[in-house]
């Protein structure tokens, strides 16, 4: 049988990979917003420790409440932050590019609070960040993140080296966020620039013409019509940056990108 002494040795033991797993499921897109409850997130991470506990090797001699267990514990809960914020990263680069068709249409005046970050957005964005969040589960996402968490305890074991840990990949992968973002609201925004071509010939060719009274509705028309058209290929932006993202924790965590 276990000794009380067992018990409490094994559950302080199990401390070091909770740390890495909270601070993962804290900042991770869909399951850290305010629509998942705490106590969800928490019996999730309780439940993923117990799960990945046995498959990897812990630290027996380190102290919490030491100098060199506190540094661990930084280092565990900034390589969990960091993994969550990539995948926050994916889904921003959405909210931006429907931002941007927004702000090129008019349709940016159609706004609403985000229930899951608290923040106001225009109403083409939380449409998009639904959509991203559907195709991402439906691309097996938050599986993959989970599996790459597993993997980063074999490179980047507990109480390692802090500079084995890359931050350089995460910075770079800001570029490819607004690349991504740019790329999706290329075609409207080249579309709504023909728009505006037409609108500004036919002002020179009329000028009686009520440009304000007309090019509005016609702006906000064409944008939805190209948001219509170009969502077929939604997809392939949302696995684009999905792989993206996975190239980006794999050399963050020094793994072998499949």
């Amino acid at each position: 049988m276990f000794s009380l002494h067992t018990v409490e040795q094994q559950l302080l033991l199990s401390i070091w990979p909770f740390l890495r797993i909270g601070a993962l499921l804290t900042a991770m897109q869909i399951i850290g917003t305010r629509v998942v409850p705490t106590r969800i997130r928490l019996l999730l991470a309780i439940a993923l420790t117990f799960m990945i506990r046995p498959f990897i090797e812990l630290p027996e001699a380190i102290v919490p409440w030491s100098p060199v267990g506190i540094v661990a514990i930084a280092r565990e809960v900034l390589i969990g932050l960091a993994m969550g914020f990539v995948t926050r990263m994916v889904f921003e680069t959405f909210v931006i590019g429907a931002q941007m068709v927004a702000m090129q249409t008019g349709l940016g005046f159609a706004s609403m609070v985000d229930p899951a970050n608290g923040v106001q957005v225009p109403v083409l964005s939380q449409f998009f960040l639904v959509l991203t969040t559907l195709v991402f589960l439906a691309l097996d996402g938050h599986l993959l993140m989970f599996q790459i968490l597993w993997q980063s305890f074999k490179t980047l074991p507990i109480s390692g080296d802090i500079a084995d840990f890359s931050l350089w990949s995460l910075l770079m992968f800001g570029r490819w966020m607004f690349v991504g973002a740019v790329l999706m609201a290329l075609s409207a925004a080249l579309a709504l620039l023909i728009v505006n071509l037409t609108f500004g010939v036919m002002t020179r060719a009329a000028p009686q013409l009520n440009i304000f009274s007309i090019g509005f509705p016609t702006a906000m028309v064409a944008g939805l019509l190209i948001v219509w058209l170009t969502i077929g290929g939604f997809e392939w932006h949302v696995d684009r940056q999905v792989r993206n993202m996975t190239y980006v924790l794999c050399d963050m965590l020094r793994l072998e990108c499949p």
